[in-house]
């Protein structure tokens, strides 16, 4: 897009009441207005949703044009009160809503892009995959549709104009969404704040060029992602190693060294070990991975995850020693509550990226960023430092672009 200039042109707001989220979005980039005073969540006695941007109820003279020339931002996160069917349902009203009282366009910013998993039907035409599918891929969807490609064209005909996700892996999703909405797909990868996080917290113990660290990609989707984020780190003496994962059942996974690995695994031995993933369910792969490279006696194994929905089997699997901490972003908030984090917390850090996106939507947007020097900030349950400079002098501090919260 990149053609709006002024915040007056663009209205910011959630799918459901309250989400802090997308309260936080809104106000870094600069919003004034309280998402609670644009949209009214209205749901009829039947249960039936009705979204309702706000208006002055003695203006008669813009009815059904209140919107007009705007563009309206859904933000998008799942969460514990509201099914992910019902939030995208209740995605499609607003951006309907949107369109129908003037809008110009709808943006959609859904972090975990919902469907994604399901990324491919039962047959080749189906979904177009980064390598070739054999019969027993096809089997697997054998029966179910292609529904990362409904959801996309169903967004489309409700009213929304452009998405963007962060750090989805999905080569079918990426192609089918760049199609049904003409290139406007933007998959925001957090390169930047693993970067970051790397080089200025304590998380890793390794020499300023990257001496003594080790990035690893668990499988195939993640190999891209940690060869890209390699070289973002700038740290040229930083090792890549590439794992293959054979699953000889739904829960049980074989490690082996990828034959085009950069790094062998006597190259890596005492090493700190960053195991990098776009996502965490049941948690097998990661922790039979771990488990695997402890064999190497690293220094430390971590598990960084941008989007973490484990369930309680995950969990459980994930308080393995295997893993010695736990570096996740907040594309799904609830990461953030102890509860969901269980006995994962004392281990647990989560990088809340609401500041990353909404410099990226600016930018997006043609919209002026707010002054700020960080990309995310901190949550933490332990009360350890967790970086390197523990007083920032003012010339040190636009380097260190983090903060710290409780």
């Amino acid at each position: 897009m990149n053609k709006h200039h002024s915040l007056s042109d663009v209205i910011i707001v959630g799918n459901f009441s309250d989400d802090p989220f997308a309260i936080d979005v809104a106000f870094d980039v600069g919003q004034v207005e309280d998402i609670a005073d644009l949209i009214s969540m209205k749901t009829f006695a039947n249960g039936e949703f009705c979204p309702r941007f706000i208006s002055d109820e003695r203006d008669f003279e813009n009815i059904g044009s209140k919107l007009k020339g705007k563009t309206v931002v859904i933000v998008s996160t799942a969460n514990g009160f509201v099914s992910r069917q019902n939030l995208g349902m209740r995605t499609m009203f607003i951006a309907r809503a949107a369109k129908e009282n003037g809008a110009a366009e709808v943006m959609l910013v859904e972090p975990d892009l919902f469907y994604s998993a399901q990324d491919r039907g039962p047959r080749m035409d189906l979904g177009k995959t980064a390598f070739k599918r054999e019969i027993t891929d096809l089997k697997l969807f054998d029966g179910q549709p292609f529904t990362a490609k409904l959801y996309a064209e169903m967004l489309k005909l409700s009213g929304v104009d452009s998405v963007v996700t962060v750090h989805n892996q999905s080569a079918p999703v990426q192609d089918t969404y760049s199609a049904v909405f003409d290139g406007l797909y933007h998959n925001l990868m957090p390169y930047e704040i693993y970067a970051d996080y790397l080089k200025n917290s304590n998380l890793v113990d390794c020499g300023p060029d990257g001496e003594g660290l080790a990035l690893c990609a668990p499988d195939k989707g993640a190999r891209d992602f940690v060869k890209a984020l390699c070289e973002y780190l700038q740290m040229p003496k930083a090792k890549v190693i590439m794992l293959d994962k054979e699953r000889t059942g739904e829960r049980d996974v074989q490690i082996t060294l990828h034959a085009e690995s950069e790094s062998t695994f006597e190259e890596i031995r005492g090493h700190s070990i960053v195991l990098f993933d776009d996502m965490v369910r049941t948690g097998s792969t990661v922790v039979e991975a771990c488990q695997f490279l402890k064999q190497l006696q690293p220094t430390k194994t971590v598990f960084a995850v941008s989007h973490f929905y484990a369930s309680d089997e995950g969990r459980q699997k994930m308080a393995s020693n295997a893993i010695d901490e736990i570096l996740a972003l907040n594309t799904l908030p609830t990461v953030l509550n102890r509860d969901v984090q269980g006995r994962l917390r004392r281990k647990m850090v989560v990088l809340k990226i609401e500041q990353w996106l909404s410099r990226n939507l600016c930018d997006i947007l043609g919209l002026p960023f707010p002054e700020s020097d960080s990309l995310y900030q901190i949550d933490m349950s332990s009360k350890n430092p967790r970086f390197k400079h523990k007083i920032w002098s003012n010339h040190e501090l636009p380097s260190l672009r983090a903060g710290t919260t409780d």
